[in-house]
């Protein structure tokens, strides 16, 4: 696979994301299942992996620490504080610098790694000042307890404060196709002061793959039904989406997903996808879209199919939304 970098880093151009090994689409694959996955995706060239405290809460730190330690060295790791377990095991978002060292000391163990390459925060915490939560993370760096700092979910001017107190190594939120939100701040801000943007859902949350989800099959523990956009005349809507791209793909000669991954990675040599799944075969498709070369012409078809203006439904409910710092589309571009 080719590589980008990332800081001070250089890792395959595209990443995995392991949250769906953790329940978030539903029910998680048996560990087996989960730990052949991690292996493969090792195998086949995946440098990158992705996690944080809150998958599973703690599930998937636990997992990728058991099933990877022997191979430590193979891979670049990122982890994620600030929204996760609590000392009393709850879920609970926090950007308080005694719950961020606390964190990160359970991430380590849970881990099984004496430092972890990169550390976001993973939610700005409205209640404590950017600049105190990077602190933080700056003094973990000098303790020796991570390598970098990373933000996620916040807008270009959260991004500025924190990267003014510390150095950001990365900022990671939802961009594809069809979320467009980076595309107003963050990701111009990042190519500006030389930080990394980190993918995540790059193939829509399954919507841009050849075998899109049927929403009225959704497990109660399924994120996705709770995201208006998966819902109702709005799901039927975005499908009629997907089918159009999968006449691109066929046309270009290679899926869905990855022609989705490969409009990502022709956003920017900064930008960096990290789709995630709990198929094998998947994630070694998923991971060939970096050989996917995209033309000019294409990528203008598909600037014109997908975008703000033609999905239909926010990506959030106002609860969820209230809890990211992202810039809103504006409404005249939507």
């Amino acid at each position: 696979m080719k590589t980008r970098r990332l800081g001070p880093f250089d890792v395959s151009a595209i990443g995995l994301g392991c949250m769906s090994l953790s329940r978030a689409y539903g029910e998680a694959p048996a560990e087996a299942d989960a730990a052949r996955l991690l292996h493969h995706a090792l195998d086949v060239g995946y440098t990158f992996l992705d996690t944080a405290s809150v998958y599973g809460v703690g599930h998937n730190e636990t997992l990728i620490g058991e099933t990877l330690k022997a191979r430590r060295d193979e891979f670049i790791l990122a982890s994620k504080c600030g929204l996760g377990p609590n000392a009393e095991g709850r879920r609970e978002l926090s950007g308080r610098p005694e719950d961020i060292r606390r964190s990160c000391d359970d991430s380590l163990r849970r881990l099984q790694v004496e430092i972890i390459d990169l550390f976001y925060l993973h939610r700005l915490d409205p209640r404590v000042p950017i600049e105190d939560s990077v602190g933080t993370l700056g003094d973990l760096v000098r303790a020796g307890k991570i390598r970098a700092v990373g933000l996620s979910e916040v807008g270009a001017g959260t991004l500025r404060r924190g990267h003014a107190e510390y150095p950001i190594t990365a900022l990671q939120s939802e961009y594809s196709l069809w979320t467009r939100n980076p595309e107003v701040a963050t990701l111009e801000t990042c190519a500006e002061l030389g930080i990394a943007f980190v993918a995540f859902s790059p193939v829509g949350r399954g919507l841009l793959t050849g075998s899109p989800p049927e929403p009225d099959q959704f497990l109660p523990t399924d994120i996705r039904k709770d995201m208006p956009r998966f819902q109702g005349e709005a799901w039927a809507a975005n499908l009629k989406l997907q089918d159009q791209l999968a006449g691109v793909a066929r046309r270009v000669g290679c899926t869905p997903a990855q022609l989705a991954i490969a409009w990502t990675l022709a956003r920017g040599e900064h930008v960096i996808p990290i789709p995630g799944t709990s198929n094998v075969d998947h994630m070694v498709e998923n991971g060939e879209a970096d050989g996917v070369t995209l033309t000019p012409t294409v990528l203008e078809e598909l600037e014109i199919l997908i975008n703000a203006r033609t999905v239909t439904g926010p990506r959030y409910s106002p609860a969820a939304q209230a809890t990211v710092d992202t810039e809103e589309v504006p409404p005249e571009e939507r």
